[in-house]
């Protein structure tokens, strides 16, 4: 019955999570529960605090009904993006309103031990600032390059563009900080982003490719994240487009990330342009109105090719609804020349599978990592209906620890 009723609740804080506002009837209709079910389970969670009651709506000739909504101050939740130069924390309520931010520069070569401590020191000054209580957090997610692997131990990151073989950063974490510890994949958090807030919303079937420095996929079927067996699965960037190719970062030759990586393209322009090899050359050079000179041109042109190229074999090995193009070098690139990305895909994947899938650009921004990391938490309370994760007695309502504080003072 414990495991019904936290189903049922689940159903019912999911819906009312996604779908905004609504009724009891409403409700009931969409979550196929009962109207006594909903209204049971509903008014627990109100009495916890969970869900509160937010405006009304007129009904066909009876009284207005009540308007509900998960409550956004009944907790908090903290996400990082963990990247090459910089590490970024941020705090959230429920609504996913950012509510504080924190900036961290990182040295040459940063060790795990210095990025653990950036980010613990990150998420104590976040929650400072909100003036909330680590109490009220209900967990940390982080978003890190490279393969994480959620084993029984806690997240260990690989990644061998970063020089990490095996790193317990979930262990790390946990041992400063009693905040929960959620550790993904970059482009999987942002994938989760996009698929609930932004572009991929209302697929069931969708790729989220991020281009940055590094190059990585989240990939979506029927609904759920595919992860593989060993949770690589989305390591796109280190798929091979070029046999005997450019050394990839990772060791490898002829890497996607090779020819489409920020790093790599800044550093072609540079030699073709003249101009200092600095991270923002490319975004830089895209940003403005004005034609690209020749020698610029030709560097994106093939890039654009390369890219279209990638996105085609995604098409063509798992025929998805919607593929989303994101990360700084991603948006730059699609912004100006997403028609020659569809058209680059259109001539590399096959006819059929190409005909069915829309190629859009993300709609979050270019550095949602820690807004995604944010959203893992919440799936996890989404998931368990706002209930306990271990088993056993379901939490003591508001008005139960009045009346239970009043008792005790008698």
């Amino acid at each position: 019955m414990r495991d019904v009723r936290r189903a049922n609740r689940a159903s019912l804080l999911t819906d009312l999570f996604h779908g905004g506002r609504q009724s009891r009837q409403q409700l009931g209709d969409t979550t196929a529960l009962s109207q006594a079910s909903v209204s049971n389970l509903i008014g627990e969670m109100i009495d916890e605090g969970l869900v509160e009651e937010a405006g009304l709506v007129g009904s066909d000739g009876g009284r207005p009904r009540a308007l509900l909504r998960v409550a956004p101050g009944y907790g908090y939740v903290a996400g990082a993006d963990v990247g090459e130069t910089r590490v970024t924390v941020e705090l959230y309520d429920l609504a996913m309103s950012r509510l504080t931010v924190a900036h961290y520069q990182l040295g040459d070569d940063p060790a795990p031990q210095a990025i653990t401590g950036k980010l613990l020191e990150g998420l104590t000054a976040v929650i400072g600032e909100a003036g909330v209580r680590p109490a009220q957090v209900l967990g940390f997610g982080v978003g890190v390059p490279g393969v994480v692997d959620q084993g029984g131990a806690g997240a260990v990151v690989h990644s061998q563009t970063t020089g990490w073989d095996g790193v317990p950063l979930g262990e790390m974490l946990h041992a400063g900080t009693p905040v929960p510890i959620f550790v993904e994949n970059g482009a999987k958090a942002v994938g989760q982003a996009e698929m609930w807030f932004g572009a991929g919303r209302g697929a069931r079937h969708a790729v989220i490719v991020m281009v940055g420095t590094g190059v990585g996929a989240a990939v979506v079927m029927d609904g759920r994240s595919y992860r593989g067996a060993n949770s690589s699965a989305g390591e796109w960037g280190h798929t091979t487009i070029v046999y005997g190719g450019d050394v990839c970062r990772c060791g490898a030759r002829g890497c996607l990330e090779a020819y489409i990586g920020a790093g790599t393209v800044s550093a072609r322009l540079a030699g073709a342009t003249g101009q200092p090899a600095t991270p923002g050359l490319l975004t830089r050079l895209l940003s403005g109105d004005g034609p690209l000179e020749p020698a610029a041109a030709e560097v994106i042109a093939q890039t654009v090719g390369y890219l279209g190229a990638g996105i085609a074999d995604l098409i063509n090995l798992f025929s998805p609804e919607r593929i989303v193009l994101g990360g700084p070098a991603g948006l730059a690139l699609g912004e100006r020349f997403l028609p020659d990305i569809r058209d680059s895909a259109s001539q590399n994947a096959l006819r059929q599978p190409y005909s069915r899938t829309r190629i859009d650009l993300c709609q979050l921004g270019p550095d949602t990592v820690a807004m995604g990391a944010a959203t893992l938490p919440i799936a996890r309370l989404l998931a368990n209906g706002g209930l306990p994760v271990t088993s056993g007695p379901a939490p003591m309502s508001r008005s139960a620890h009045r009346r239970s504080l009043s008792r005790n003072r008698t």
